[in-house]
């Protein structure tokens, strides 16, 4: 449900496709990788991931490993998660050796993908990390571009980007509104 202050940037139908197209997308950059890391960064990239690993399996017979990561205490601005709990992090098999692709709902910053880069190193080394996002906003802070993205949409700063997914959310959208 969406207030008078809030615009729908991508609707249900919207993002299906994307993560349709970013399925197929990452089984063309990893053909022969039947060893492919899905993780999925707490709490929305988690479901995203499976989405493509459910796609994954529909258009190429196997399956991805899907993994969970909560980045938050390899964070520079502790701030910003201060007061929530810690959710899992699970990656079965580790990552040595295979290629990962990090899977998040927004790329804002930079600084949370930062810091899911490093927290990943912990689970191993992987052969190759690459970025998976439904949405690119823009404002950078740090030199990190993502190989695989739903939609590029421009922002202010002053704006916010909510991504609601059905399992958590009950319906899927993309909405735009104001920083509280």
């Amino acid at each position: 449900m969406t207030t008078s202050s809030e615009r729908v940037l991508l609707t249900q139908d919207d993002i299906r496709r994307a993560t349709t197209r970013i399925s197929h997308e990452i089984l063309e950059q990893n053909r022969a990788s039947s060893d492919l890391v899905l993780v999925g960064l707490q709490t929305r990239g988690v479901h995203l991931a499976r989405r493509f690993a459910e796609n994954i399996r529909r258009i190429e017979g196997f399956s991805p490993v899907v993994g969970t990561l909560d980045p938050r205490l390899w964070r520079d601005d502790p701030d910003v998660a201060s007061g929530q709990p810690l959710l899992p992090s699970d990656i079965p098999n580790g990552v040595d050796g295979k290629p990962v692709v990090i899977v998040d709902d927004v790329l804002y910053t930079g600084r949370t993908v930062r810091a899911a880069m490093e927290a990943l190193l912990d689970f191993g080394r992987a052969s190759r990390i690459q970025l998976a996002v439904l949405v690119d906003r823009g404002h950078r802070e740090l030199p990190i571009r993502p190989e695989f993205i739903g939609k590029n949409i421009p922002t202010a700063r002053g704006e916010r980007v909510q991504v609601r997914i059905a399992e958590i959310d009950g319906d899927d959208a993309v909405v735009l509104g104001r920083e509280q």
